[in-house]
């Protein structure tokens, strides 16, 4: 219940800044279209591998509408409670700080698919062919996969957010998060098609499970094997944030609050 009540207080307050969020929508339409059209003009002039021109459209196509799904506040709004002190009331609460928090951005998550991915994947089935699938089973795994993306995002996001306790200021943690998603996870660029090094980089990452693993799976390019790989991370970082919680209470204790 308390779940519920914390993911809906999230949601509600979205839904006060619907304007401003139909405006955000249409420039990531804008900026999907783009991307689209360079890509055109490239498999105009080079092969694009296994993809195609249409594959590689409905890849970018794919990947801008799943990326609202992986963002996530910036430290789950942890870094001003670390500032002003409203952290040490809410390690107090009978619920974990990370459930707290994590179950708030469930809130805001759900808000960006219904009214960020939810339009762009009906804009780009009508605007660029973005294939949809009838396949019950793709969808399944594809839905798992995004669930999996949006909890390991939560994770990351809370290490984040927590990092404040000793950093004070953890926005330049968050920004080199950004940084690595779009630079690894396959948004731009597959990763197969990435520079040698770059692309072990990319595959020991966390960053496929956000983008390159579910645009896969919802284009048929990978099997449900694929979902190891993402388990494995949200196990890592749960078992993270759930240490980094214990280093948090110990620091608030030694410090009196």
């Amino acid at each position: 219940m308390l779940a519920w009540v914390l993911a809906r207080g999230m949601f509600e307050s979205r839904l006060q800044y619907s304007a401003s969020h139909a405006v955000r929508t249409a420039a990531s339409v804008i900026f999907g279209l783009i991307y689209a059209s360079i890509w055109k003009g490239i498999g105009e002039q080079h092969a694009l591998g296994a993809y195609g021109q249409a594959g590689m459209t409905a890849y970018i196509a794919f990947n801008q509408v799943i990326l609202w799904i992986s963002f996530t506040r910036r430290g789950l709004g942890l870094e001003e409670r670390v500032r002003t002190g409203q952290i040490a009331l809410d390690l107090a609460r009978p619920t974990g700080l990370f459930a707290f928090a994590a179950w708030q951005e469930a809130g805001f998550i759900l808000y960006n698919a219904l009214f960020t991915s939810a339009p762009l994947y009906l804009v780009y089935a009508l605007l660029l062919g973005l294939p949809v699938q009838r396949d019950p089973l793709v969808w399944l795994w594809t839905v798992t996969a995004l669930a999996a993306s949006a909890f390991a995002s939560v994770c990351i996001a809370y290490l984040i957010g927590v990092a404040a306790l000793w950093t004070v200021e953890s926005r330049w943690l968050d920004l080199f998060n950004y940084t690595l998603n779009f630079l690894l996870s396959g948004f731009l660029i597959p990763i197969e098609w990435m520079p040698g090094p770059l692309r072990t980089v990319a595959e020991w990452s966390p960053y496929p499970l956000f983008q390159s693993i579910p645009a896969q799976l919802y284009l048929g390019k990978a099997g449900p094997e694929r979902l190891l790989q993402s388990l494995f991370w949200c196990v890592l970082l749960a078992l993270l944030a759930a240490a980094a919680t214990r280093i948090v209470k110990r620091k608030v204790e030694v410090q009196g609050g």
